[in-house]
């Protein structure tokens, strides 16, 4: 397994921290792809074949839920696994991000955080 990552969110610093902490994981890594907001990250899906979306919630021009209802929309899209990484986020916001079929963690976050919830949307176990 290796993985072709895109990292959604609107601070170029946050999206520094989340390769680096993807990197210090050790999940297989191949190409990390970045986008500032939904409509960019809409862009980028368009264009590559990515297996693992970490999206962040509160961005402009498209956040990270609609981001996520137009991926789950599209079947070329649907199947790729999503993990959301936000500060945000009520119960009854996560519960709808589950049903969504993505996994929800809160800012900050530790490498194995990352890794278990990684792990955990792709169906695998920890190796």
């Amino acid at each position: 397994m290796s993985l072709h990552t895109l990292v959604v969110d609107d601070s170029a610093v946050m999206r520094s921290m989340l390769i680096r902490t993807l990197r210090l994981s050790g999940l297989p890594l191949t190409t990390v792809e970045q986008a500032g907001n939904g409509q960019e990250a809409l862009e980028v899906l368009a264009r590559t074949g990515i297996d693992l979306a970490l999206i962040d919630l509160g961005m402009p021009i498209m956040d990270g839920e609609a981001l996520l209802v137009k991926m789950r929309e599209n079947q070329a899209l649907a199947r790729i696994g999503v993990v959301v990484v936000s500060t945000e986020g009520s119960q009854t916001r996560i519960d709808r991000l589950t049903e969504l079929g993505a996994v929800f963690i809160r800012k900050p976050f530790t490498p194995e955080e990352v890794r278990t919830a990684v792990l955990r949307v792709l169906g695998v176990g920890d190796a």
